[in-house]
Protein backbone atom coordinates (compact mmCIF):
# COMPACT_ATOMS: atom_id res chain seq x y z
CA UNK A 1 0.00 0.00 0.00
CA UNK A 2 1.41 3.36 -1.01
CA UNK A 3 1.07 6.45 1.12
CA UNK A 4 -0.71 9.27 -0.63
CA UNK A 5 1.65 12.10 -1.48
CA UNK A 6 -0.53 14.62 0.26
CA UNK A 7 2.17 17.13 1.15
CA UNK A 8 0.44 17.98 4.43
CA UNK A 9 2.10 20.53 6.67
CA UNK A 10 3.76 19.68 9.97
CA UNK A 11 1.13 21.35 12.15
CA UNK A 12 -1.70 19.76 10.17
CA UNK A 13 -0.08 16.33 10.47
CA UNK A 14 0.47 16.65 14.22
CA UNK A 15 -3.09 17.81 14.85
CA UNK A 16 -4.51 14.84 12.97
CA UNK A 17 -2.15 12.40 14.69
CA UNK A 18 -3.08 13.69 18.13
CA UNK A 19 -6.77 13.27 17.37
CA UNK A 20 -6.16 9.73 16.16
CA UNK A 21 -4.28 8.96 19.35
CA UNK A 22 -7.13 10.18 21.52
CA UNK A 23 -9.64 8.10 19.59
CA UNK A 24 -7.43 5.03 19.88
CA UNK A 25 -7.27 5.06 23.66
CA UNK A 26 -5.34 8.11 24.85
CA UNK A 27 -1.83 6.79 25.38
CA UNK A 28 -0.60 10.39 25.39
CA UNK A 29 -2.74 11.31 28.33
CA UNK A 30 20.84 1.26 41.55
CA UNK A 31 23.92 3.26 41.37
CA UNK A 32 22.66 6.57 42.70
CA UNK A 33 19.71 6.56 40.33
CA UNK A 34 16.47 8.06 41.56
CA UNK A 35 13.35 5.99 40.98
CA UNK A 36 11.41 7.23 37.95
CA UNK A 37 8.11 8.80 39.05
CA UNK A 38 4.90 7.22 37.82
CA UNK A 39 2.89 9.35 35.40
CA UNK A 40 -0.73 8.64 34.54
CA UNK A 41 -1.11 7.74 30.87
CA UNK A 42 2.65 7.77 30.19
CA UNK A 43 4.11 5.08 27.95
CA UNK A 44 7.93 5.10 27.88
CA UNK A 45 9.75 4.10 24.68
CA UNK A 46 13.48 3.33 24.65
CA UNK A 47 13.97 4.44 21.05
CA UNK A 48 17.07 2.37 20.16
CA UNK A 49 19.11 -0.12 22.17
CA UNK A 50 21.69 -2.73 21.19
CA UNK A 51 22.46 -4.04 24.68
CA UNK A 52 22.80 -7.79 25.22
CA UNK A 53 19.46 -9.45 25.99
CA UNK A 54 19.95 -10.67 29.55
CA UNK A 55 18.13 -10.72 32.88
CA UNK A 56 20.26 -7.71 33.84
CA UNK A 57 19.01 -5.76 30.82
CA UNK A 58 15.39 -6.56 31.70
CA UNK A 59 16.12 -5.27 35.20
CA UNK A 60 17.41 -2.02 33.73
CA UNK A 61 14.23 -1.61 31.68
CA UNK A 62 12.08 -2.26 34.75
CA UNK A 63 14.03 0.26 36.84
CA UNK A 64 13.49 2.90 34.15
CA UNK A 65 9.80 1.97 33.83
CA UNK A 66 10.28 1.38 30.09
CA UNK A 67 7.20 -0.03 28.35
CA UNK A 68 8.67 -0.51 24.86
CA UNK A 69 12.27 -0.96 23.71
CA UNK A 70 13.38 -0.76 20.08
CA UNK A 71 16.02 -3.43 19.43
CA UNK A 72 18.55 -3.11 16.63
CA UNK A 73 18.65 -6.17 14.38
CA UNK A 74 20.89 -7.60 11.67
CA UNK A 75 20.53 -10.85 9.76
CA UNK A 76 17.88 -13.52 10.29
CA UNK A 77 19.94 -15.10 13.06
CA UNK A 78 19.56 -11.98 15.22
CA UNK A 79 15.77 -12.22 14.92
CA UNK A 80 15.92 -15.84 16.00
CA UNK A 81 18.00 -14.86 19.02
CA UNK A 82 15.41 -12.27 20.10
CA UNK A 83 12.49 -14.63 19.52
CA UNK A 84 14.21 -17.30 21.61
CA UNK A 85 14.82 -14.80 24.43
CA UNK A 86 11.16 -13.74 24.35
CA UNK A 87 10.05 -17.36 24.50
CA UNK A 88 12.24 -17.89 27.56
CA UNK A 89 10.89 -14.76 29.29
CA UNK A 90 7.31 -14.79 28.05
CA UNK A 91 5.94 -13.59 31.38
CA UNK A 92 8.00 -10.40 31.14
CA UNK A 93 8.39 -9.47 27.46
CA UNK A 94 6.65 -9.79 24.12
CA UNK A 95 7.23 -8.82 20.47
CA UNK A 96 5.11 -5.91 19.26
CA UNK A 97 4.33 -5.33 15.60
CA UNK A 98 1.58 -2.72 16.12
CA UNK A 99 0.85 0.14 18.49
CA UNK A 100 -2.13 -1.83 19.85
CA UNK A 101 0.26 -4.64 20.81
CA UNK A 102 2.53 -2.14 22.60
CA UNK A 103 -0.46 -0.87 24.55
CA UNK A 104 -1.64 -4.39 25.32
CA UNK A 105 1.80 -5.32 26.61
CA UNK A 106 1.72 -2.37 29.02
CA UNK A 107 -1.76 -3.41 30.17
CA UNK A 108 -0.44 -6.95 30.77
CA UNK A 109 2.58 -5.71 32.72
CA UNK A 110 5.03 -6.76 29.99
CA UNK A 111 7.75 -4.91 28.10
CA UNK A 112 7.20 -4.75 24.33
CA UNK A 113 10.15 -5.26 22.00
CA UNK A 114 10.02 -3.49 18.64
CA UNK A 115 12.57 -4.65 16.07
CA UNK A 116 14.32 -2.65 13.37
CA UNK A 117 17.40 -2.48 11.16
CA UNK A 118 19.92 0.37 11.07
CA UNK A 119 21.03 -0.30 7.48
CA UNK A 120 20.07 -2.19 4.35
CA UNK A 121 23.30 -4.19 4.11
CA UNK A 122 21.52 -7.48 4.85
CA UNK A 123 19.74 -7.13 1.49
CA UNK A 124 22.98 -7.06 -0.50
CA UNK A 125 23.47 -10.86 -0.75
CA UNK A 126 20.13 -11.47 -2.49
CA UNK A 127 20.86 -8.61 -4.87
CA UNK A 128 24.35 -9.88 -5.66
CA UNK A 129 23.10 -13.44 -6.07
CA UNK A 130 20.62 -12.26 -8.69
CA UNK A 131 23.42 -10.63 -10.72
CA UNK A 132 22.06 -9.03 -13.92
CA UNK A 133 18.61 -10.47 -13.19
CA UNK A 134 18.17 -8.28 -10.09
CA UNK A 135 15.07 -6.08 -10.08
CA UNK A 136 13.10 -4.01 -7.61
CA UNK A 137 11.20 -7.19 -6.76
CA UNK A 138 14.43 -8.58 -5.26
CA UNK A 139 14.48 -5.75 -2.71
CA UNK A 140 10.76 -6.06 -2.05
CA UNK A 141 11.07 -9.79 -1.35
CA UNK A 142 14.05 -9.35 0.99
CA UNK A 143 12.26 -6.61 2.91
CA UNK A 144 9.11 -8.73 3.15
CA UNK A 145 11.02 -11.61 4.76
CA UNK A 146 12.33 -9.33 7.51
CA UNK A 147 8.93 -7.67 7.89
CA UNK A 148 7.36 -11.06 8.57
CA UNK A 149 10.05 -11.71 11.20
CA UNK A 150 8.91 -8.54 12.96
CA UNK A 151 11.01 -5.70 11.53
CA UNK A 152 9.22 -2.34 11.72
CA UNK A 153 11.94 0.28 11.12
CA UNK A 154 14.53 0.35 8.33
CA UNK A 155 17.67 2.41 7.70
CA UNK A 156 19.67 2.86 4.50
CA UNK A 157 23.44 2.95 5.17
CA UNK A 158 25.79 2.39 8.12
CA UNK A 159 28.56 5.02 8.01
CA UNK A 160 30.05 3.81 4.71
CA UNK A 161 28.21 3.70 1.41
CA UNK A 162 26.64 0.83 -0.48
CA UNK A 163 24.66 0.31 -3.66
CA UNK A 164 21.79 2.16 -1.92
CA UNK A 165 23.53 5.43 -1.03
CA UNK A 166 26.14 7.15 1.11
CA UNK A 167 26.94 6.75 4.79
CA UNK A 168 27.75 9.55 7.21
CA UNK A 169 31.44 9.35 6.26
CA UNK A 170 30.41 10.17 2.66
CA UNK A 171 27.94 13.05 3.22
CA UNK A 172 27.83 14.18 -0.41
CA UNK A 173 26.93 10.80 -1.93
CA UNK A 174 23.33 10.72 -3.22
CA UNK A 175 20.61 8.13 -2.90
CA UNK A 176 21.14 5.76 -5.83
CA UNK A 177 18.57 4.47 -8.28
CA UNK A 178 18.31 1.19 -6.40
CA UNK A 179 18.26 3.17 -3.15
CA UNK A 180 15.18 5.00 -4.37
CA UNK A 181 13.48 1.67 -5.00
CA UNK A 182 14.43 0.64 -1.47
CA UNK A 183 12.75 3.76 -0.04
CA UNK A 184 9.64 3.13 -2.16
CA UNK A 185 9.38 -0.45 -0.89
CA UNK A 186 9.92 0.65 2.72
CA UNK A 187 6.93 2.97 2.40
CA UNK A 188 4.80 0.33 0.65
CA UNK A 189 5.34 -2.07 3.55
CA UNK A 190 4.56 0.73 6.03
CA UNK A 191 7.93 0.47 7.70
CA UNK A 192 9.34 3.50 9.53
CA UNK A 193 12.14 4.94 7.37
CA UNK A 194 15.28 5.76 9.38
CA UNK A 195 17.66 8.41 7.92
CA UNK A 196 20.35 10.73 9.26
CA UNK A 197 22.80 9.47 11.86
CA UNK A 198 24.58 6.58 10.12
CA UNK A 199 23.16 7.58 6.72
CA UNK A 200 24.90 10.36 4.78
CA UNK A 201 23.46 13.85 4.52
CA UNK A 202 22.69 13.92 0.80
CA UNK A 203 21.31 10.37 0.77
CA UNK A 204 19.10 11.31 3.73
CA UNK A 205 17.86 14.50 2.07
CA UNK A 206 17.10 12.60 -1.14
CA UNK A 207 15.11 9.99 0.79
CA UNK A 208 13.24 12.70 2.70
CA UNK A 209 12.40 14.52 -0.52
CA UNK A 210 10.58 11.44 -1.83
CA UNK A 211 8.73 10.83 1.45
CA UNK A 212 6.14 13.61 1.33
CA UNK A 213 3.23 12.92 3.67
CA UNK A 214 5.11 10.13 5.49
CA UNK A 215 6.76 10.74 8.88
CA UNK A 216 10.46 9.81 8.71
CA UNK A 217 12.78 9.42 11.71
CA UNK A 218 16.36 9.30 12.80
CA UNK A 219 16.35 6.63 15.48
CA UNK A 220 19.67 7.69 17.02
CA UNK A 221 21.91 10.66 16.34
CA UNK A 222 23.47 13.76 17.87
CA UNK A 223 23.67 17.43 16.90
CA UNK A 224 26.48 18.42 14.54
CA UNK A 225 25.94 22.11 15.31
CA UNK A 226 27.03 21.43 18.91
CA UNK A 227 29.95 19.11 18.05
CA UNK A 228 30.79 18.46 14.36
CA UNK A 229 31.38 14.73 14.73
CA UNK A 230 30.93 12.94 11.38
CA UNK A 231 28.35 10.67 13.03
CA UNK A 232 26.16 13.63 14.09
CA UNK A 233 23.41 15.19 11.94
CA UNK A 234 23.25 18.66 10.44
CA UNK A 235 20.47 21.12 11.17
CA UNK A 236 19.47 20.77 7.53
CA UNK A 237 18.71 17.06 7.96
CA UNK A 238 17.15 17.49 11.42
CA UNK A 239 14.77 20.18 10.17
CA UNK A 240 13.85 18.10 7.12
CA UNK A 241 12.96 15.15 9.35
CA UNK A 242 10.76 17.40 11.49
CA UNK A 243 8.96 18.75 8.41
CA UNK A 244 7.74 15.22 7.66
CA UNK A 245 6.23 15.02 11.16
CA UNK A 246 9.01 12.65 12.19
CA UNK A 247 11.13 12.19 15.30
CA UNK A 248 14.83 12.52 16.17
CA UNK A 249 16.26 10.11 18.75
CA UNK A 250 19.26 11.33 20.79
CA UNK A 251 22.13 8.92 21.50
CA UNK A 252 24.00 8.61 24.80
CA UNK A 253 27.34 7.77 23.17
CA UNK A 254 29.90 10.11 24.69
CA UNK A 255 32.23 10.62 21.71
CA UNK A 256 29.46 11.79 19.41
CA UNK A 257 28.92 14.68 21.83
CA UNK A 258 32.58 15.42 22.57
CA UNK A 259 34.84 14.41 19.69
CA UNK A 260 35.62 16.14 16.40
CA UNK A 261 38.55 16.73 14.07
CA UNK A 262 39.28 19.98 15.92
CA UNK A 263 39.47 18.25 19.32
CA UNK A 264 42.11 15.72 18.26
CA UNK A 265 45.03 18.10 18.78
CA UNK A 266 44.20 18.70 22.45
CA UNK A 267 42.62 15.37 23.39
CA UNK A 268 44.61 12.88 21.39
CA UNK A 269 43.28 9.38 20.86
CA UNK A 270 40.72 9.48 23.70
CA UNK A 271 38.18 12.21 24.42
CA UNK A 272 36.83 12.85 27.94
CA UNK A 273 33.51 11.37 28.99
CA UNK A 274 30.54 13.63 28.28
CA UNK A 275 28.77 14.97 31.35
CA UNK A 276 25.04 14.65 31.85
CA UNK A 277 24.69 18.42 31.38
CA UNK A 278 26.50 18.16 28.05
CA UNK A 279 24.04 15.45 27.04
CA UNK A 280 21.00 17.47 28.13
CA UNK A 281 22.19 20.29 25.86
CA UNK A 282 21.30 18.01 22.91
CA UNK A 283 17.62 17.87 23.88
CA UNK A 284 17.45 21.61 24.58
CA UNK A 285 19.02 22.42 21.21
CA UNK A 286 16.61 20.18 19.31
CA UNK A 287 13.64 21.54 21.24
CA UNK A 288 14.59 25.05 20.11
CA UNK A 289 15.40 23.98 16.55
CA UNK A 290 12.44 21.77 15.61
CA UNK A 291 10.05 21.68 18.59
CA UNK A 292 9.63 19.20 21.40
CA UNK A 293 7.16 17.12 19.37
CA UNK A 294 10.10 15.92 17.23
CA UNK A 295 12.58 14.96 19.99
CA UNK A 296 12.84 11.52 21.60
CA UNK A 297 15.10 8.93 23.21
CA UNK A 298 17.48 6.99 20.97
CA UNK A 299 20.33 6.21 23.39
CA UNK A 300 21.92 3.30 21.47
CA UNK A 301 23.19 1.59 24.61
CA UNK A 302 25.64 -1.28 24.14
CA UNK A 303 25.52 -2.64 27.68
CA UNK A 304 26.97 -6.13 28.01
CA UNK A 305 29.20 -5.99 24.95
CA UNK A 306 30.38 -2.41 24.60
CA UNK A 307 33.21 -2.71 27.14
CA UNK A 308 34.76 -5.38 24.95
CA UNK A 309 34.46 -3.14 21.89
CA UNK A 310 37.94 -1.65 22.34
CA UNK A 311 39.42 -0.70 19.01
CA UNK A 312 42.09 1.37 17.35
CA UNK A 313 40.33 4.18 15.54
CA UNK A 314 43.28 4.52 13.17
CA UNK A 315 42.48 1.04 11.82
CA UNK A 316 38.69 1.29 11.98
CA UNK A 317 37.09 2.11 8.62
CA UNK A 318 33.61 2.61 10.08
CA UNK A 319 34.53 4.76 13.11
CA UNK A 320 37.78 6.61 12.25
CA UNK A 321 39.87 8.76 14.59
CA UNK A 322 37.76 11.94 14.41
CA UNK A 323 34.59 9.94 15.12
CA UNK A 324 35.44 7.58 18.00
CA UNK A 325 38.16 7.37 20.64
CA UNK A 326 40.55 4.46 20.99
CA UNK A 327 39.56 1.91 23.63
CA UNK A 328 36.17 0.91 25.08
CA UNK A 329 33.17 2.97 24.01
CA UNK A 330 32.02 5.41 26.68
CA UNK A 331 28.46 6.47 27.37
CA UNK A 332 27.38 9.74 28.96
CA UNK A 333 28.24 9.96 32.68
CA UNK A 334 25.19 9.09 34.80
CA UNK A 335 23.41 7.73 31.70
CA UNK A 336 25.51 4.65 31.02
CA UNK A 337 22.49 2.38 30.57
CA UNK A 338 18.72 2.70 30.41
CA UNK A 339 18.28 2.13 34.16
CA UNK A 340 19.54 5.70 34.66
CA UNK A 341 16.82 7.30 32.53
CA UNK A 342 15.45 9.17 35.57
CA UNK A 343 18.64 11.25 35.63
CA UNK A 344 17.77 12.60 32.18
CA UNK A 345 14.16 13.27 33.14
CA UNK A 346 15.06 15.08 36.36
CA UNK A 347 17.81 17.05 34.64
CA UNK A 348 15.46 18.30 31.95
CA UNK A 349 12.77 19.08 34.53
CA UNK A 350 15.30 21.27 36.33
CA UNK A 351 15.90 23.06 33.02
CA UNK A 352 12.21 23.90 32.79
CA UNK A 353 10.78 21.04 30.73
CA UNK A 354 7.12 20.53 31.64
CA UNK A 355 5.47 17.21 32.46
CA UNK A 356 3.73 17.25 29.06
CA UNK A 357 7.01 17.89 27.24
CA UNK A 358 8.72 15.07 29.12
CA UNK A 359 5.87 12.70 28.29
CA UNK A 360 6.37 13.54 24.61
CA UNK A 361 10.13 13.02 24.79
CA UNK A 362 9.91 9.76 26.76
CA UNK A 363 7.45 7.99 24.49
CA UNK A 364 4.48 9.85 23.04
CA UNK A 365 6.44 11.15 20.06
CA UNK A 366 7.58 7.67 19.05
CA UNK A 367 4.05 6.29 19.44
CA UNK A 368 2.64 9.05 17.26
CA UNK A 369 4.99 8.14 14.42
CA UNK A 370 4.51 4.39 14.87
CA UNK A 371 0.74 4.85 14.65
CA UNK A 372 0.95 7.13 11.62
CA UNK A 373 3.13 4.68 9.67
CA UNK A 374 2.03 1.25 10.92
CA UNK A 375 -1.62 2.09 11.61
CA UNK A 376 -3.19 1.10 14.90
Amino acid sequence: MKFEQSGIGRRQFLTGAAAAAAAAGGVFATMGVRAAPAAAGRLVVNGLDTSDLTEEFLGFLRTAKVDCSHLSMGDAYSYGKVLRFVDQHAAQVTIARTVAQIQQAKHDGKIAFVMGSQAASEYLPPLLNQGPRQTGATIAEALRVHYELGMRTQGIAYNTGSVFGGGCLEPKSPLTRIGRRLVEEIHKLRLVLDVGGHTGEQTSLDALAMSSGVPVVCTHTNVAALVPNPRASSDRVLEAIARTGGVIGVTAISDFQMRSAASLASEGLRSPQASLDRHLDQYDYLKRLVGVEHVALGPDFIWGWGNAYAHSSADNLVFPTDTMSDGPTQMVKDFENISKLANVEHGLAQRGWSRTELDQLLGANWLRVYRAVWGT
